[in-house]
């Protein structure tokens, strides 16, 4: 049943014959889940195609209507929350500045409040609340739904995010590292549609990397794979990271480490520009390098351009040894402009195999803070419609009786 229901809700087949192309199920087959999934109100049937020559086909779709979700996307300054239809469209959203170093009673009890207030806007929704997706800004043990160890998250480590969110509203949860979702959400929605193989790198405040090999998100064994931002790429005893390791790619040019650089600037008396921008605003970040950058501040132009020397140092290694078709850029430091991304892609397209970057296409994220949002709608259908999933709750047509499940796995 599984592959007739994402054939139509993925794969965009509207009629038994479309579907029977794209499974390789026989005709009687097809007929039978097909009945199923209406009767049960995943499918339905509406209206009828022009006729090949026997009975016009009647036209299959996915019940969008069906249930919605709830999704949290958690930042190291921000957290945004949206209510999503079954269709992956959004139909309220509200975000506000947090700090993720205040803990999780703090903030998830404003995710809580936030999560209630996107309902309310909403209205009375269509179908079920389905289920819930929150991404945080740390490694995720995703089979628990745990943060483990994460560097800018005191207080997080293993802490029950899921049994939290499903004692509070009942419906299945689940929780993945933020940069997974964003992912997910260029890969299903993005720039990324039609891509088997990507890397999407998002440069922020941290800098992380999800990878989708061979049309699946790699999680790796334990859920941490991509977490670039942590490869060591210097020895200098001076540059200590957030992890406590020396000389991590994110100390060197993560969105802290420019605002650090743009900061010694000011005081080594090396940027006019970036010095009245600290008297200004009290800080330096990527943005005004960038517009520092563009009125030919010469120690912005720099900053920037070592930024993108370094990053692209570590995606050539990742380009030799993946081999993708894509590499998505995203994330606050990535809308530094054009200067930084124009170094980037200089190196990795000087320092990786031809064979490996013969077709490699580089380009900035299309959805911006949208992509996280949209790719934990997609993550939680996925887990939802999954086939290890679906016969678990399809028989009583709630996703709710999976809570306790998954719960139970933390």
């Amino acid at each position: 049943m599984v592959d007739v229901l994402n054939a139509v809700r993925i794969g965009g087949a509207s009629s038994r014959q479309e579907v029977a192309n794209h499974t390789g199920l026989g005709r009687a087959a097809v007929a039978q889940r097909v009945s199923d999934l209406v009767d049960i109100g995943l499918i339905t049937e509406t209206g009828v195609g022009p006729s090949t020559g026997g009975r016009p086909p009647r036209h299959l779709s996915f019940r969008i209507d069906a249930g919605h979700l709830l999704v949290g996307y958690l930042g190291a300054t921000s957290l945004d929350v949206a209510l999503v239809t079954a269709g992956e469209q959004i139909l309220a959203r509200c975000s506000e500045p947090i700090d993720i170093a205040s803990g999780p009673d703090v903030v998830l009890d404003r995710l809580e409040m936030l999560f209630d207030a996107v309902r309310e806007e909403a209205g009375r929704p269509a179908g079920q609340l389905w289920g819930i997706g929150v991404a945080v800004p740390g490694p995720v043990e995703f089979s628990s739904g745990r943060p483990i160890a994460p560097p800018i998250m005191p207080g997080w480590d293993r802490y029950p995010l899921r049994e939290r969110l499903t004692h509070r509203f009942r419906v299945p949860v689940w929780v993945d590292n933020d940069v997974n979702a964003m992912a997910v959400g260029e890969w299903r929605h993005g720039v990324a549609q039609g891509h088997k193989n990507v890397v999407f790198l998002k440069i922020g405040t941290g800098i992380g990397a999800g990878l989708i090999s061979d049309g699946r998100l790699h999680r790796g064994a334990q859920g941490s794979a991509g977490d670039v931002g942590h490869i060591q790429v210097s020895d200098d005893p001076s540059i200590v990271c957030r992890c406590g390791n020396l000389g991590c790619l994110e100390a060197i040019a993560g969105g802290g480490a420019l605002a650090r650089d743009g900061e010694r600037a000011t005081r080594d008396g090396g940027s006019a520009w970036l010095s009245q921008v600290l008297a200004r605003s009290g800080t330096v970040t990527a943005r005004d390098l960038a517009e520092g950058a563009s009125h030919g501040d010469v120690a912005s132009i720099e900053l920037l351009r070592a930024c993108g020397q370094h990053v692209g140092l570590t995606l050539a290694g990742i380009v030799n040894f993946f081999n993708p078709s894509l590499i998505v850029i995203g994330g606050g430091v990535a809308e530094a402009g054009d200067l930084l991304l124009a170094a980037l892609r200089q190196v990795i397209y000087g320092r990786s195999l031809p064979l490996a970057t013969r077709s490699l296409v580089i380009a900035r994220s299309s959805l911006g803070d949208l992509a996280g949002l949209l790719g934990l709608a997609t993550m939680v259908l996925d887990e939802l419609f999954s086939p290890e999933l679906l016969p678990i709750w399809i028989g009583e047509g709630r996703p709710a009786v999976l809570a306790m499940e998954l719960a139970g796995r933390g």
